[in-house]
């Protein structure tokens, strides 16, 4: 029986030229965890992407539309990838998703998973004239405090992308991060601002404490890694390279400072293995041709060694 066909791998420049978006949003929405960490997409990501452009196009928050494919994924964890196999839209500021259940056409609200009815006037007012319960005024209150976060955080990513001072960006993020102490993303792009700035100690801080509020946070790991080989300190750069690749197997940055860290680590084997799946997702770009190198260099010297073992 033949093996099944792999997906086409498109690299980010053929994705950037389908989609009409600059290098600058690719990179937002990757920081952002919109779409998958690596050099490489395949077409069930374009068509995914594809999906998240109509959305921005209908004045959709970048933030919403992260928080709805988190829980689309987990609302249809069946399904490959939810953003290609149900029907996708969005109502005013609301994303919504149609899908079939039972021969039936229904709909949800993608956030909170809750699905939609039709009700008349009289069942309207019913519904209303229900008592508010404590609890459901907290959760209120909770639910507007993340909105706020989310709007704070989403204001520190535009004032990173309009090129402000970046002390205005990380006053945005640390409002967001004080208002939602659980906002990983306003952490961790804290910590990416202080690595640029070469502060690893509060670096460090704001990836630790993203990684501990969100421990399957694969760019918040990697971020760590990057930090930690930076310092010189190549088991820990190690291991959160491998939480990233264990969290989203197909991390192809991940996989390449891998190979880089085995082979300085005198592990060539294990090097290779991460050359190569490497290359299997970003076949086609300068990196490429790097990753090819180290691995002929892998294997020249293993032919070089063969006969003095003899």
């Amino acid at each position: 029986m033949p093996a099944p066909a792999t997906q086409q791998a498109y690299s980010r420049e053929e994705v950037r030229r389908q989609l009409g978006v600059s290098k600058r949003q690719l990179d937002s929405w990757e920081k952002q965890n919109l779409l998958p960490s690596g050099g490489s997409f395949t077409f069930s990501d374009i068509l995914a992407l594809r999906t998240h452009v109509g959305l921005r196009k209908s004045n959709v928050s970048a933030v919403q539309i992260r928080k709805a494919i988190q829980a689309m994924r987990k609302h249809f964890s069946e399904f490959e990838n939810p953003l290609t196999e149900v029907r996708i839209y969005s109502q005013g500021k609301k994303i919504q998703i149609q899908f079939a259940d039972n021969n039936e056409n229904r709909k949800m609200e993608a956030i909170s998973g809750q699905l939609i009815l039709d009700f008349d006037k009289a069942e309207i007012n019913k519904l209303l004239s229900f008592p508010v319960r404590a609890e459901e005024s907290k959760a209120a209150q909770k639910m507007r405090a993340r909105r706020e976060a989310e709007n704070w955080f989403e204001k520190g990513l535009d004032l990173e992308q309009a090129g402000a001072p970046v002390e205005e960006a990380i006053a945005a993020y640390q409002k967001a991060a004080e208002i939602d102490p659980t906002s990983a993303g306003a952490l961790v792009n804290l910590g990416t601002v202080h690595f640029n700035a070469r502060d690893w100690r509060q670096a460090e801080q704001y990836y630790r404490r993203a990684v501990e509020v969100d421990p399957e946070y694969a760019l918040a790991h990697f971020n760590l890694g990057n930090l930690y080989d930076e310092r010189g300190d190549q088991a820990g750069a190690l291991n959160h390279y491998l939480a990233a690749i264990r969290i989203h197997a197909r991390y192809a940055d991940a996989h390449y400072n891998i190979a880089l860290l085995y082979q300085s680590m005198g592990q060539p084997l294990k090097a290779v293995r991460h050359w190569k799946a490497y290359l299997t997702m970003d076949p086609g770009s300068a990196w490429a041709a790097i990753a090819r190198r180290e691995l002929t260099k892998i294997k020249e010297a293993a032919i070089l060694r063969g006969p003095q073992r003899r």
